[in-house]
């Protein structure tokens, strides 16, 4: 129950999932993959904290290069 908790508040709250207005059928998938692929880098990155990952995130080309290992 406490990580899905988790994982629903970061995704409504640090993603803002639920004020979404994507309504088309496959665009609810296709972004709700690219959220969860994200979340996924950003821990396997080592951060703890999602709402600073995306902050340190934003139009950061190296950091976005070193998420998806990229030289």
């Amino acid at each position: 129950m406490g990580v899905e908790n988790k994982v629903h508040y970061v995704r409504d709250v640090t993603q803002g999932e639920d004020a979404s207005r994507i309504r088309t059928s496959p665009l609810i998938q296709i972004w709700a993959i690219a959220r969860n692929l994200a979340l996924n880098l950003y821990r396997d990155r080592g951060f703890e904290n999602m709402a600073q990952a995306q902050c340190l995130d934003g139009f950061n080309l190296n950091l976005l290069k070193a998420l998806f290992r990229m030289k």
